[in-house]
């Protein structure tokens, strides 16, 4: 009834396998990857037929990750898994920027790729194996896929790299000082696709190694690939990309003067207007049937690619007018928001980012619910493209993956430089609200971002500045690489590399390819002309900021405590009873962890320090010695027991209670009278003891004792 085929090799640590022809038969390709005990289905479909009128590729990724993977039934009320988590998002955007490229030219029909988490060990992380499962059912399906890639994780551990660290090591890496990087490389047989990373101030060198390790690291699981694809694989589904030259030289003809024309506006306004006029007079001029023709966008797009790529590479003229590695004019101003924690706006040319800091307490920390565990994070950054930013109409929603994923590369550039939770024990909120775009907002977000955490007065290691490089590849070898590309050079060019770090090194590393794959080569020059463009970013961000800000008035302060963990019961009391006591005398949120950290915040400084003195009386131990202030609370023929440490209570005997002998206590005392007391010590029975009379009731001060009295000599 099955047609199985099984292959499995040992990578690393763990033995990965691949097995096709007993699951979802119907679908092209279907493959089941499994790592360690973590596996993934990925099933791939594709339309035989374009639909009409169509000028670009739908392909559609989806990344599924179901609870039951992890021996979990998720929450809500309704107890199934809702919309995409934001690390489904992530991983259906990593597993389709490397594919994309690598269908043929041409081929513009649906295909749909679907990878679902079957089974996850706590130990591999599936994203890794879905690209894997992704790409050998591409390879098997038919489709018209350039393939196969691979695709590994790399760590950096000690000055040695890592290959697939497990879940726990790249778990909150920022709590991890051992473990530098969290790097995802995917490419082909020949080059790198596709790079994403988190790193704590790589040098360009140690980032360089770790790709290379990486590829070095997927050649067998290819080669693993192609072994299944040889003994199951579907025949190659017939496609010819259409001939379009004939149409494509009678555009060039109508419209190639006035489109290198247009491309001469410096400025984006202009350029788009006079771009498109360029086509529209382009179209004026063509017939019936060739305005008619499926492949005239297609024909266009080319038009514009040979005219901008041909000046960039042969001329070194960019569309603006600047060098290859100039970096557009820069503006950075911060404490533009009266109300806000902290905000700065940054604009770099024609893109521009409003970004502001919110500071929060551990209330507001974000719940993030994992298939390897539930965790808590303080470090939250939201990213929004409105359509205004662009000069365009369009229709406002929710965020998309482009939004989730440009927020993500901005979080990872920054988490690296964050202050440790015990020093600066705020959750800290990022929005970047991207008021004018034209290449690179997300390292307009980096920059912004950096700024006006400055401004909120959170204490950064060190400012950290970002910048998108591209690439001019053309047939014979011949390449440029562009530094701050617009976003025309991207739209049209090879490569988006994105990378953001400080004066010391690299925090986040992105790229993507859309020709197949770069060589080191090719990349370690964009990396050393990052470097420079990052520098001088650093510079002039400089200029708007040098020290951190001051706190502002409107912002939560917080002081932590240790107590011992023992101790936490007592603080919090039976059904919260003393807790809740703290919060309301002192006015102060009170927030106490597992760990014994307790976090008292309010805007209010003398609600802390009440807060702070009543969980230290209810934790603290009294010291033998000491004098403290006290309530007499109860008094008895032998004494008077005073509260005088928090709950606790002692007895100060009547002889104690002054210098001369009392018939009762009553005589000079009552109840609720504050008194002065010192900690004699403790009873064998662990009883504390009291006394009054060697201190002085007005002053708090212990006195000398009195000299006893001296028999006369004479009697």
């Amino acid at each position: 009834m099955f047609k199985e085929t099984k292959k499995s090799m040992q990578w690393g640590e763990e033995t990965l396998t691949l097995e096709t022809g007993k699951v979802a038969r119907q679908a092209d390709g279907s493959v089941i990857a499994t790592l360690g005990e973590t596996s993934v289905m990925a099933n791939v479909t594709f339309a035989r037929k374009q639909k009409p009128g169509q000028d670009f590729f739908p392909l559609t990724v989806h990344y599924q990750e179901k609870y039951y993977a992890a021996g979990k039934i998720p929450g809500g009320f309704f107890k199934r898994e809702a919309r995409p988590t934001e690390k489904e998002t992530l991983t259906a955007r990593l597993i389709d920027r490397p594919i994309r490229p690598l269908f043929v030219p041409g081929f513009k029909n649906e295909v749909l790729v679907m990878c679902t988490v079957l089974s996850h060990d706590l130990v591999n992380d599936p994203d890794v194996v879905a690209m894997i499962a992704a790409s050998a059912a591409l390879t098997i399906s038919g489709a018209p896929f350039r393939g196969p890639i691979a695709c590994a994780r790399v760590g950096f551990e000690e000055g040695e790299y890592v290959l697939n660290p497990t879940v726990e090591d790249m778990d909150q890496l920022r709590n991890n000082p051992e473990q530098r990087l969290d790097l995802v490389v995917a490419g082909t047989k020949d080059a790198v696709m596709m790079v994403e990373s988190e790193a704590y101030e790589l040098t360009e060198e140690e980032m360089l190694g770790a790709v290379v390790f990486a590829h070095e690291q997927i050649q067998p699981v290819i080669d693993l690939i192609v072994d299944l694809a040889e003994d199951c694989a579907k025949e190659p589904f017939e496609f010819e990309a259409p001939d379009y030259s004939e149409l494509y030289e009678v555009v060039k003809a109508a419209g190639e003067e006035g489109m290198r024309a247009a491309y001469a506006n410096t400025d984006k306004q202009e350029r788009v207007a006079a771009v498109s006029a360029a086509k529209d007079a382009i179209l004026a001029g063509l017939t019936e049937e060739q305005l008619e023709d499926a492949n005239l966008g297609s024909a266009m797009k080319k038009l514009e690619s040979v005219v901008l790529r041909g000046d960039v590479v042969k001329n070194g003229r960019r569309i603006d007018g600047r060098a290859l590695d100039q970096i557009r004019p820069i503006v950075s101003e911060t404490g533009l928001l009266p109300r806000t924690h902290g905000s700065a706006l940054f604009t770099r040319g024609e893109t521009q980012g409003l970004v502001v800091t919110t500071l929060g307490t551990g209330d507001d920390e974000q719940f993030i619910d994992a298939l390897h565990g539930n965790f808590k994070s303080n470090f939250l950054l939201h990213y929004n493209f409105p359509p205004y930013s662009v000069g365009e109409v369009g229709r406002v929603s929710g965020p998309g993956r482009r939004e989730i994923g440009h927020g993500k590369l901005a979080w990872r550039a920054l988490q690296a430089v964050l202050p440790a939770a015990t020093d600066f024990p705020y959750t800290i909120r990022l929005v970047s609200e991207i008021t004018e775009s034209n290449g690179s907002s997300s390292m307009a977000s980096v920059c912004g971002g950096s700024l006006s955490m400055m401004d909120a007065g959170v204490p950064l290691k060190a400012p950290v500045a970002g910048v998108a490089m591209g690439l001019v590849l053309e047939d014979d070898g011949d390449y440029a690489i562009l530094s701050d590309i617009l976003g025309d050079e991207d739209h049209l060019g090879d490569m988006d590399f994105k990378v953001a770090g400080t004066e010391n090194g690299i925090t986040s590393l992105q790229m993507d390819i859309k020709v197949a794959g770069i060589t080191p080569e090719i990349m370690s020059k964009a990396l050393a002309q990052a470097k420079a463009g990052r520098l001088h970013i650093l510079g002039e961000m400089a200029n708007a900021l040098t020290e951190a800000g001051s706190f502002s008035v409107h912002a939560p302060r917080i002081e932590t405590m240790q107590v011992p963990t023992d101790k936490i019961r007592e603080v919090i009391g039976s059904g919260g009873k003393v807790i809740r006591e703290i919060v309301e005398v002192s006015g102060a949120k009170v927030d106490i962890n597992d760990d014994g950290i307790i976090k008292i915040a309010s805007p209010d400084g003398e609600s802390i320090k009440k807060a702070y003195e009543m969980i230290h009386s209810i934790v603290a131990e009294p010291e033998e010695g000491a004098i403290y202030k006290g309530k007499v609370v109860k008094i008895v023929d032998f004494g008077a027991f005073v509260n005088f440490f928090g709950k606790r209570d002692g007895l100060v005997h009547v002889s104690q209670i002054e210098n001369r002998r009392l018939n009762h206590p009553s005589d000079v005392l009552k109840e609720g009278q504050e008194v002065f007391v010192k900690l004699l010590g403790f009873d064998d029975r662990g009883k504390v003891r009291l006394a009054m009379k060697m201190v002085d009731q007005a002053t708090g001060e212990e006195q000398a004792p009195e000299p006893k009295k001296q028999k006369d000599d004479a009697e």
